[in-house]
């Protein structure tokens, strides 16, 4: 399944759980804040980026934008 990134200025704190909880197609994976920018990235596996973004407004994120992601992992 892809990986999606997720853009938004100063996270809430249950915003993920939200989105894992009310889309079944949008699965969590994790984020990561960077306070010196006030950004937050959250990374969700999905079919598309429309899930996402549908995912996140019903969380009340705000996303400045959402683009696929691709990672490097230890596996």
């Amino acid at each position: 399944m892809p990986s999606f990134l997720v853009e938004t200025y100063l996270a809430r704190d249950s915003a993920p759980a939200e989105l894992t909880q009310q889309s079944s197609r949008v699965r969590f994976d994790r984020s990561i804040h960077i306070p010196e920018d006030e950004i937050c990235f959250y990374v969700f596996d999905a079919q598309s980026a429309r899930d996402v973004a549908r995912a996140a407004k019903r969380a009340g994120l705000d996303p400045i934008r959402i683009v696929e992601a691709v990672s490097s992992g230890k596996d």
